[in-house]
């Protein structure tokens, strides 16, 4: 997928001159940024300068919260669709389009978000839905596992080696001498190298029945009297095997029924998993966007007069388009001509987020995280 990097500047005379500007000094001479889009952000109301301040820290640890969300979301589709991951990329849509689309031809949501909320209330409504969205996921996510793993549990006691896996699905009840006083039917695992020892040696392990053997791969059943069944054991790998034709019977109706409901469960949870991926992402953007309002006025100060503008950095170019954006920008704050984020200076906390003389946030859209 694909990493944008979603700026803010103040206007110049006009707010098209700062991308112009931008633009000429990002893509014409030099393709330090495969595209650049005007990242559209409605006039949102401002409030008082203690609630910006105070909302600029919601929003960043809000920011995170919603971006995990959305990995979670997409992590677990990629879970769910187990085979089918190639086709996960095209099941992560947002609002029907895929998300470079989405991104590049952002129009702000008034339906779900309206402007004339204040931006508190706006990322509040943003936080509700997406805490809901988390537990939804964390309930339904845990239900889904527990049948698939009641399923796998019961798979794998019909998979493996003929030491461990269950009998009940190779055997007959006429492979079985059943409710007999005196003999008791073995199911023996001969291993290859035993095959000679096996047949050279059956004839002479109980000579006081008949016995008979059913070859199924490298299991064999012999009917012996059942005070020489340890002579048998001391011999063989004999498996602790009880015939029971309601509890194989009950085994098998239990693994229909976990199949079964695991089919029904799986198009319902993938059609969630794709609407709720869709909303996150969208809340996930949107927050973005809330984030460079506030930012900007913040930096720039009021009347609100600033130009957002979406790069898709060039990888092979983006430290040079770093010092192109710093040499275009650097003005707008002495300060950064003293602290390069880049540096380590000890006992200097940047916080977490890279600071440049510009607003800047990080989109990167790879959101999946295959092993």
């Amino acid at each position: 997928m694909t990493e944008f990097w979603l700026i803010s500047a103040p206007g110049d005379k006009t707010c098209q001159q700062t991308w112009d500007k931008m633009t000429i000094a990002t893509t014409r001479p030099n393709n330090l940024s495969t595209s650049n889009y005007k990242f559209s952000i409605p006039d949102l109301k401002v409030g008082t300068l203690d609630v910006l301040v105070g909302l600029s820290d919601d929003l960043a640890k809000l920011d995170s919260f919603v971006e995990s969300v959305v990995k979670k979301v997409a992590q677990y589709m990629a879970d769910v669709l187990e085979d089918s991951r190639d086709k996960v990329q095209e099941n992560l849509l947002a609002n029907g389009v895929d998300l470079i689309t989405y991104i590049t031809r952002f129009q702000w949501d008034m339906a779900k978000y309206p402007i004339k909320q204040s931006l508190k209330n706006i990322s509040e409504i943003v936080s509700k839905q997406v805490t809901q969205i988390d537990n939804d996921l964390k309930a339904r996510a845990s239900a889904y596992n527990n049948l698939k793993g009641n399923l796998q549990n019961l798979e794998r006691k019909n998979a493996g080696s003929l030491l461990t896996r269950s009998l009940a699905d190779i055997v007959k009840k006429e492979d079985f001498v059943l409710d007999s006083e005196y003999l008791i039917t073995l199911l023996v695992v001969v291993p290859k190298v035993s095959y000679a020892d096996w047949s050279k040696m059956y004839e002479t392990l109980a000579e006081m029945v008949p016995l008979f053997l059913c070859a199924a791969c490298c299991l064999k059943t012999a009917t012996v009297g059942s005070r020489v069944i340890f002579s048998c054991r001391s011999e063989f790998i004999v498996r602790d095997f009880q015939y029971n034709e309601e509890e194989m019977k009950a085994d098998k109706e239990e693994m229909n029924r976990l199949s079964t409901d695991k089919k029904k469960q799986f198009g319902p949870l993938v059609r969630w998993l794709k609407v709720n991926f869709s909303e996150a992402f969208i809340a996930w953007i949107h927050i973005k966007a809330l984030r460079v309002f506030v930012e900007s006025v913040l930096r720039y100060g009021l009347p609100v007069n600033f130009q957002a503008m979406l790069l898709q950095p060039n990888k092979k170019n983006m430290k040079k388009l770093r010092e192109v954006l710093y040499d275009l920008y650097k003005h707008l704050d002495s300060s950064a001509a003293i602290i390069d984020a880049s540096m380590d200076i000890p006992g200097l906390n940047l916080s977490q987020q890279e600071y440049y003389p510009y607003v800047y946030y990080k989109i990167d859209c790879n959101l999946l995280d295959f092993k």
